[in-house]
């Protein structure tokens, strides 16, 4: 999935293709398609992914689906801080530039 795209269409074209496996004859047991779909999610659903992992949540993937559209959700209101970056000036140690001008006479 690329970044920035709808979840749901995602999601819901991965559980299409689980079900086309079960048609063919490689059914997956829920908890491997799960991880399947979570692990098919761009970084930014990281914490979820970690969250679903650490609190051994169980769900149906139409579960699985609506809590991820809900996620997307809360993520877009919240929106990232800006950020200042600071440079150090690449000069610094270096000989300052000469300023011909007022330069002092030789004694």
């Amino acid at each position: 999935m690329v970044e920035g795209t709808p979840v749901g269409t995602h999601v819901l074209k991965m559980i299409d293709y689980i079900e086309s496996l079960e048609k063919l004859g490689f059914p997956l047991c829920v908890e491997l398609a799960t991880d399947v779909i979570l692990q098919s999610l761009p970084d930014s659903f990281s914490q979820i992914f970690l969250n679903f992992n650490m609190n051994k949540i169980n769900k149906t993937l139409p579960q699985l689906l609506n809590m991820l559209q809900n996620a997307e959700s809360n993520m877009k209101k919240v929106r990232p801080k800006p950020i200042l970056m600071v440079r150090m000036d690449k000069r610094k140690g270096k000989a300052k530039p000469k300023d011909n001008a007022k330069s002092k006479p030789n004694k």
